[in-house]
């Protein structure tokens, strides 16, 4: 069994320690320096995320969403959020951690933007967000965190009509950042001590969302910087990425990539 796939615990108090985790540091709240809260600390976020995750712009599609109901299973703190929104999404987030919610909250107050938002567990989705269809179910690496992932991807089917779209972004268990893992020089998350941190072969994401169409699963993201330097905000590439030619490395991501992306639909 891979050290990211630990054995179950109870779901609610598993729950809670999943909260109690993130609660403590809201992923990517250290990606700027400047004041927590402030328009400065959000665009800082932004853009460095999308710096080291330049993926996700692509995968997401902000503007393809233009007018439509977009419904995102963990917010975090809303950088895929606002870009929703300022293109023009309808936007709706459930998110577990109370922290990470209210960040987004200000974010949108900050930027003068507009969403609904519920604060509740993936794994309880219909019992917190009153069910409709959405044009976009989004969820990026949020429900390989939860207890139960197959719990949520269920609930996932009643949020969707014939022509949704369900996008989600699930660690891969054939990676570079596995394999480190499982070596012992990595871990899941930048802070120690995730609760869950699922990671799935290709083959058993299909399986988990058999109910669905595929349209598209690929991997990609190696994270190629040298640690020490980069949370000094220094972007140091590791000699061994740092020899490839750029053509190489993103071959390498695709096959070895840490997200697995998908984008599937409703089976007839």
């Amino acid at each position: 069994m891979s050290k990211t796939n630990m054995p179950h615990e109870g779901s609610d108090s598993g729950l809670q320690n999943v909260k109690k985790f993130w609660n403590a540091r809201p992923c990517n709240i250290r990606h700027s320096k400047a004041e927590i809260g402030t328009p400065r600390f959000f665009d800082e976020v932004e853009k460095r995320k999308y710096l080291v995750e330049p993926h996700i712009p692509g995968f997401a599609e902000f503007e393809r969403w233009k007018g439509k109901k977009v419904l995102e299973i963990g917010c975090g703190i809303g950088t895929d959020a606002v870009n929703f929104v300022r293109a023009g999404a309808e936007y709706t987030a459930i998110e577990l951690s109370e922290a990470s919610l209210e960040l987004t909250k200000k974010r949108f107050q900050v930027f003068n933007l507009s969403g609904s938002f519920y604060l509740g567990s993936a794994e309880d989705l219909p019992a917190v967000v009153p069910v409709q269809t959405y044009d976009l179910v989004y969820s990026f690496g949020v429900i390989h965190h939860t207890p139960y992932p197959q719990k949520a991807i269920d609930h996932v089917k009643r949020y969707m009509g014939k022509h949704s779209e369900f996008k989600l972004m699930m660690y891969a268990k054939n990676s570079w950042k596995n394999i480190m893992i499982e070596a012992g020089f990595d871990r899941p998350e930048a802070q120690a001590g995730c609760p869950f941190a699922f990671t799935y072969t290709q083959d058993e994401l299909k399986s988990m969302l058999e109910a669905f169409e595929i349209l598209d699963i690929h991997q990609d993201h190696i994270f190629p910087y040298v640690i020490e330097k980069y949370v000094q905000y220094e972007y140091e590439i590791l000699p061994w990425f740092k020899a490839m030619p750029p053509n190489m490395f993103h071959t390498l991501e695709k096959s070895l990539g840490w997200h697995t992306l998908v984008s599937c639909r409703l089976k007839d």
